[in-house]
């Protein structure tokens, strides 16, 4: 290999490296990515406070360009929330407003030029340093996880414990093909999680390749020329994914409350 070759492949190994921290004595397995927990953190804080503030200072009279905007985004939210959401929870709204800034949020960071916060990593000693969370597949997982819990708790508060495992054994073939129907229903509602986490993850993830690559293959002076109307184009993908998760998460939680 070229020394040219060499040094865009550990240029690219570099930028697709988690901050980990690794317990003594454990594997490599065991491993906390610490760039993403402080920047998805970081993130969730801000949204919170952002909206807080607002809230605290909301005005009917002469409201400004920041209340008009979080009432916009709350608005928007809830509309999607009744038209789909078909049961009766004070917290679906609340949750999908959440997951709907938060992720965008966490995607917007992709826009952020690769080499900023690596370059001011280097100054603090730190080799590794990646800023987007949703590149990460343990974050995009946590995520899609804790709405499948959701699932699963509304699915048995509404049908029952009972009612629930009778959906899984009988529905859709009927009494007679009990192990056939356990299979589809097991394969239904792991799909779930995986397809909400491996989405926003894929997508983020390929998002991000191609700016590294930019960066990496590209002359200085010519990146914007690719970058510009990539990034562009980029804040379409952030924020169509945003909303997917949303409300996939939605409308999954809207099956859970369907009791047949």
């Amino acid at each position: 290999m070229s020394s040219g070759k060499r040094d865009t492949t550990l240029y690219i190994q570099h930028h697709l490296t988690n901050l980990s921290w690794h317990p003594a004595g454990s594997s490599s397995f065991w491993s906390l990515n610490v760039d993403t927990l402080f920047f998805s953190s970081i993130l969730g804080v801000l949204f919170c406070a952002l909206f807080y503030f607002v809230a605290r200072k909301a005005t009917a009279e002469t409201p400004g360009a920041l209340q008009n905007l979080v009432e916009v985004l709350v608005d928007f939210v809830d509309k999607q929330v009744k038209d789909t959401y078909h049961g009766r929870s004070k917290l679906i709204a609340p949750l999908a407003l959440t997951i709907f800034v938060w992720v965008f949020l966490m995607n917007f960071m992709d826009l952020i030029p690769v080499d900023l916060f690596p370059t001011l990593a280097g100054y603090l000693g730190l080799n590794d340093l990646r800023i987007v969370p949703t590149t990460d597949l343990n974050l995009t997982f946590g995520l899609s996880l804790t709405v499948f819990a959701l699932i699963l708790y509304y699915n048995i508060k509404i049908k029952g414990p009972w009612g629930y495992v009778k959906e899984l054994l009988l529905h859709p073939f009927g009494v007679w093909f009990i192990p056939i129907n356990l299979i589809l229903g097991l394969v239904h509602e792991l799909a779930k999680p995986v397809s909400l986490a491996l989405r926003l993850f894929g997508n983020l993830y390929a998002g991000e390749l191609i700016f590294i690559l930019i960066a990496a293959l590209v002359p200085w002076g010519a990146q914007w020329l690719l970058g510009a109307p990539w990034a562009i184009f980029h804040i379409l993908i952030i924020t169509l994914q945003a909303f997917i998760f949303m409300m996939l998460t939605v409308v999954y939680l809207s099956m859970a409350h369907e009791a047949h």
